[in-house]
């Protein structure tokens, strides 16, 4: 259950929380949680500067998170002005892991209170958050004031494993009102990906990134096979001169495209994966090559290696044997 007018995760739209209770009693639904989602300055406790994270919160008694390093800490949070950090958080918010693993004890300030470290857990920061803290919903309450665990962020349902999740799904959008959106899981991060893919300025910056890369590539690939193809020009012209068609010319440098394509791709994959442990290890944010990107960027490669080796057999379309000897 997220806000009708929520774009995204971070974009501060809220519902009133009493909407759980009502999507509680819909039948077929085991429980509703409520799940906090805020940012606060986070201040490094040796250095005093001030740095962005983002506080997740959630009753402990109906944990939401499958972070089993989080749901092993939960009685650890329950506990008032305590906070679990994140391990891979930027190097900005303190040596903090550091100092836990040494049996410390570390304090800083958020929102003009004193917090207190009391576990950590592994998830990675993002472009535009430098670390992530997870407690309470009553701690949350603590920071942010007594009206903000009234507004919820996200409201997660479990559904009763007998029943058909769009089934509960429908019943449930059938109760609340229309300024709560009802999705499944798969829906919302369907959701939140086609934000920051289409809508969000990242989004397009990167996807303005792979048009440029393809539109060079064509370009590079097509200067090869056409020096290729008029270096042996002589071959070709022979070949037209006993017969053969265009046809068959044509098959002969789509299969050089194809073969440049599968050779550059190996190559560039074993290259990629260097650069996700690199940047990961740099900027401490989760990178991973998805099987189904690298097999779109495999068809694309193809794609623009065929492109390519389309343009360069115009050259030899229009070449006379006559003409050649």
């Amino acid at each position: 259950m997220v806000s009708s007018r929520a774009k995204f995760l971070d974009d501060g739209q809220t519902f009133d929380r009493r909407h759980l209770y009502q999507a509680a009693a819909v039948e077929g639904v085991s429980s509703a949680s409520p799940f906090y989602y805020s940012h606060a300055g986070w201040i490094n406790p040796w250095n005093k500067k001030v740095t962005n994270v983002a506080i997740l919160a959630f009753d402990p008694a109906r944990p939401v998170l499958n972070l089993p390093e989080v749901n092993q800490q939960l009685e650890q949070i329950k506990l008032p002005d305590q906070v679990l950090v994140d391990r891979r958080a930027r190097p900005d918010l303190g040596a903090i892991a550091e100092a836990y693993d040494r049996g410390e004890t570390v304090t800083t300030e958020i929102s003009k209170r004193r917090i207190s470290v009391s576990g950590m857990f592994t998830f990675g920061s993002t472009l535009f958050v430098e670390g992530y803290l997870i407690t309470s919903d009553w701690n949350y309450l603590r920071l942010y004031g007594t009206n903000s665990i009234e507004q919820v962020k996200v409201g997660v349902l479990s559904v009763d494993s007998e029943k058909n999740p769009e089934d509960v799904k429908a019943k449930v959008r059938a109760t609340l009102p229309s300024m709560v959106e009802v999705m499944t899981h798969q829906e919302f991060i369907t959701a939140e990906k086609e934000f920051w893919d289409q809508n969000h300025p990242a989004g397009t910056i990167f996807n303005f990134g792979v048009v440029m890369g393809f539109v060079v590539g064509i370009v590079i690939v097509y200067q090869v096979l056409f020096a290729d193809v008029n270096d042996h020009l002589s071959e070709y012209a022979t070949l037209k001169a006993i017969g053969y068609p265009d046809k068959s010319l044509l098959m002969v440098v789509f299969q050089e495209a194809i073969i440049l394509a599968v050779l550059g791709f190996i190559p560039g994959f074993g290259f990629s994966i260097g650069m996700y442990g690199l940047l990961e290890a740099l900027t401490q944010m989760p990178l991973a090559m998805e099987s189904a990107v690298a097999l779109r960027v495999f068809f694309l490669t193809i794609i623009m290696c065929s492109a390519s080796g389309a343009i360069a057999i115009r050259k030899l379309q229009s070449a006379d044997p006559a003409e050649v000897f």
